[in-house]
């Protein structure tokens, strides 16, 4: 029995959102998005309420049941209020700014590294050390913000680097700590 799959979906007043067989489209203020979703799951709509149901009960039509539920939920509630991923930068000379649509970093390399915005991303810095990634796909939102972490993860002994803001790095000691 999925609690979530069996958890009907509210379509929003200024959402609107079209079942084509396996395909799904949802339109809302914000944007469009479109997915298909796996062929044993069948998504009825009746009125503003979509549900999602399963023919049976083997393993994977379970654990797809409230996966497709959770991935068309996250459709409408991007295309109503964009989704949004904030990263913090510490260290000394480390810092990140916009140009066009271009974020530029200074993370201690012997160059700048730069990122294009990819489409239906856009990126803000409200601060030096603050980078906001934000956009309509929350999967495409949590990618891209996760490649920018790559480019200086945050280490454990002085805590230099890209983190997510509710991420807590673990500090270590260090060599002069162990007496």
């Amino acid at each position: 029995m999925s609690r979530i799959g069996n958890k009907p979906i509210t379509v929003p007043a200024g959402v609107e959102v079209k079942i084509d067989g396996q395909h799904i489209t949802v339109k809302g203020p914000k944007g469009t998005l479109e997915r298909d979703i796996h062929k044993n799951m069948s998504v009825t709509m009746d009125g503003n309420v979509i549900t999602v149901s399963r023919p049976n009960d083997e393993a994977e039509n379970r654990s797809l049941h409230g996966l497709t539920r959770t991935l068309i939920n996250n459709m409408i509630e991007g295309v109503l209020n964009e989704y949004k991923r904030a990263l913090e930068i510490n260290g000394v000379g480390y810092r990140a700014q916009l140009k066009g649509k271009t974020l530029v970093l200074t993370l201690g390399y012997s160059h700048p590294v730069e990122m294009e915005a990819p489409e239906g991303i856009t990126f803000e810095v409200p601060a030096p050390n603050q980078i906001i990634v934000k956009g309509i796909d929350k999967e495409q939102v949590g990618q891209v913000a996760a490649v920018v972490r790559t480019k200086r993860p945050p280490e454990v002994y002085r805590g230099k680097g890209i983190k997510y803001a509710e991420e807590h790095i673990r500090r270590k000691e260090g060599k002069a700590g162990k007496k």
